[in-house]
């Protein structure tokens, strides 16, 4: 297999579980030596062992809440002391409410904004630096769905966020753009991860009535997008956000 990624530096955060440790997986196997970010300092650790072992890849844990910028910091001195340089960057931590707007909740609006909204701008301002001296640099916003239209069972919180999250990309693929860097986002629609396992059979069948590929999407299935935008396939591509969502939403 043709390793794209071999030898990068490569930044993902959120990569405790689920599509993040689908993107690092991936990555890793294409050859990318990692920087991955959590919470969870067990599951990170255990993570980065497993992937070095699996992979023979350098992989180095920062543990630490992405919506503080001293993590983002962190980040970054992590993957200049090891590797010299930072390839890419992926932004993949986030959360997600399901409240009505009639049960707005004020702490739960900061909190969401906060991890979704400032630990991606956080990141971006703190490899972007990096990457100009550089000369070249790729990031990939893991987004959703509910960046491009609102979804009735997601908080209005997360959708702002998502939204922002999607106008960032466009922002900075514009001004970066003469630096030789590419920003993009994939925006993902009805994935398996761990939270369809509360979902209900009615509720699994309504979703999928709504996609026309019949099928949720898998962890993986982000990845390769995330894989693509990363590796150089994608170097004449900046600004776009791909939909990976088996056809539930198409623009």
């Amino acid at each position: 297999m043709k390793k794209m990624l071999s030898g990068q530096a490569i930044v993902i955060t959120g990569a405790t579980r689920g599509i993040g440790y689908a993107i690092a997986r991936l990555l890793a196997e294409h050859g990318a030596n990692l920087i991955l970010n959590g919470t969870n300092s067990e599951k990170i650790n255990e993570n980065c062992q497993q992937l070095h072992e699996q992979y023979n890849i350098d992989c180095y844990p920062v543990v630490g809440d992405i919506s503080r910028e001293e993590t983002s910091a962190r980040l970054v001195t992590t993957a200049m002391e090891n590797f010299g340089r930072i390839d890419c960057l992926v932004n993949n931590s986030g959360i997600i409410n399901r409240r009505k707007f009639a049960d707005f909740n004020e702490e739960e609006w900061r909190r969401t904004l906060a991890i979704n909204l400032d630990g991606l701008m956080f990141a971006c301002k703190n490899v972007l630096p990096v990457m100009t001296e550089q000369g070249r640099g790729k990031i990939v916003n893991i987004l959703s769905s509910s960046s491009k239209k609102p979804h009735p069972n997601a908080s209005i919180e997360y959708g702002v966020s998502k939204a922002g999250g999607l106008y960032i990309t466009r922002h900075l693929a514009l001004e970066y753009a003469p630096k030789n860097i590419h920003v993009n986002a994939v925006c993902p629609g009805p994935i398996a991860t761990d939270l369809v396992k509360t979902w209900t059979d009615e509720y699994r069948e309504k979703v999928l009535l709504k996609i026309p590929l019949g099928k949720l999407g898998l962890p993986e299935d982000v990845a390769h997008a995330t894989l693509f935008l990363a590796g150089p396939y994608s170097d004449f591509i900046t600004g776009e956000a791909i939909n990976v969502n088996g056809g539930s939403f198409m623009d």
